[in-house]
């Protein structure tokens, strides 16, 4: 498996009189062909002062459909302050108070966030032993109450999803929609090519058999560092099913989930996802 990138072909920009040419670092791994909007440094969005579309904040919170929002706009059974508002476009603010016959709405913005987790913390809300916890690492991401999406253990590094979307995130686990995760393993000794087939066929393990989609050495590695691809969601299974065959499993980075990669993404820190990436896990059945 491929998860080095030593032929990344970079598209120049226009010259600028006052602005020098910005130098990339070469990216060493290789990583699905995914566009991804946002960029390292671009500044997080301020959620206080953010005004949305009223059709658009019925649509959030599950009321109806953009369109039927329209309708019910027209028809005057939406109030906002206790005040009814028939103008299509009309933009409310986070403080509005909106009503619909009578009946109060609230709509908590959907937020999807993606983390590139550290070695040392866990996945977990809290915890009572004090250990650091993912939390900490999102805490000013945004105003709503997100939560991981899956776990990866305390000494594993790599992509971490967070959000409030309770129904993407059951997609995105549930072992019938296959979400892909990718991980660049490093062993404490050479893995041999037929221990790799064993794990394409299948190993045993005290929870029952497990075997991995994809799985080779890394391009410019050694025998020591392995790509596996797989979409089961079993507690720490990677390290398990090389444990099952002899080794060692000395790191472990997850460097694609469901698609998204750790492109321009430092270790510790975390982004938005874009409206695009949203759609494309919405939409794709197996990602």
């Amino acid at each position: 498996m491929n998860t080095n990138n030593r032929k990344v072909k970079s598209v120049p920009s226009k010259p600028s009189e006052n602005k020098p040419k910005e130098v990339k670092p070469r990216d060493k791994r290789k990583y699905i062909d995914f566009k991804i909007k946002v960029k390292k440094g671009d500044p997080l969005p301020s959620f206080n002062d953010e005004a949305i579309r009223l059709n658009k904040y019925l649509s959030n919170a599950g009321i109806c459909s953009r369109r039927e929002a329209d309708v019910l706009i027209q028809t005057g059974v939406i109030t906002v302050n206790g005040k009814i508002v028939t103008e299509l476009g009309y933009k409310i603010a986070p403080t509005d108070v909106i009503q619909c016959n009578g009946e109060t709405i609230n709509a908590e913005k959907k937020r999807y966030v993606l983390l590139n987790k550290p070695k040392g913390f866990i996945t977990t809300m809290d915890d009572p032993q004090g250990r650091k916890t993912v939390m900490t690492l999102v805490r000013n991401a945004c105003r709503e109450r997100i939560y991981p999406v899956g776990r990866l253990d305390r000494e594993t590094t790599g992509l971490l999803l967070f959000t409030n979307d309770g129904d993407l995130a059951k997609k995105l686990t549930h072992p019938r929609y296959q979400a892909r995760k990718i991980y660049h393993v490093e062993l404490n000794k050479p893995v041999k090519a037929e221990d790799l087939d064993k794990l394409l066929r299948g190993v045993d393990l005290e929870d029952g058999k497990s075997k991995a989609d994809k799985a080779s050495y890394v391009e410019g590695g050694n025998s020591r560092e392995v790509g596996i691809e797989i979409h089961s969601g079993k507690n720490r299974i990677v390290r398990r099913m090389f444990e099952s065959l002899g080794y060692t499993v000395v790191k472990l980075d997850r460097v694609v989930f469901a698609g998204l990669t750790k492109k321009d993404l430092p270790r510790g820190m975390f982004r938005h996802l874009s409206e695009d990436e949203v759609s494309f896990l919405r939409m794709t059945k197996n990602v």
